[in-house]
């Protein structure tokens, strides 16, 4: 199991009540599906590195969570207007992206960086 920095979870448990099972379980997901992955803080927001280079982030608003990938363009297509990140407001656990799509998400940004 990958090394978890205690900042994140602070991070997360600091957030609203309904971003917390969000953030965990994103959290989960990106160390199940790529175990390599470092978790830090980074511009006050878990980010997940590879090589120590960003690979994507994720955040906990008021109202609604981001995912964000580093040359997000590149890896998921058009960054959404109405929302920080690649996948628009999430605002519940069925809005994150299915693990098939996550992980081919991941992969290709760690590609990108191994480029």
């Amino acid at each position: 199991m990958a090394k978890r920095d205690t900042r994140v979870t602070e991070y997360i448990n600091s957030r609203a009540a309904f971003a917390r099972p969000i953030l965990r379980q994103l959290r989960k997901a990106i160390h199940d599906l790529r175990p390599g992955l470092t978790e830090t803080i980074k511009w006050g927001m878990p980010t997940f590195t590879y090589n120590d280079r960003i690979v994507c982030g994720m955040a906990g608003f008021k109202a609604h969570c981001a995912l964000w990938f580093w040359n997000g363009k590149t890896v998921v297509g058009k960054k959404p207007a109405e929302a920080m990140g690649n996948f628009g407001r999430i605002t519940s656990p069925e809005d994150l992206p299915a693990p098939g799509q996550l992980r081919g998400y991941l992969d290709k940004a760690v590609a990108l960086i191994n480029s």
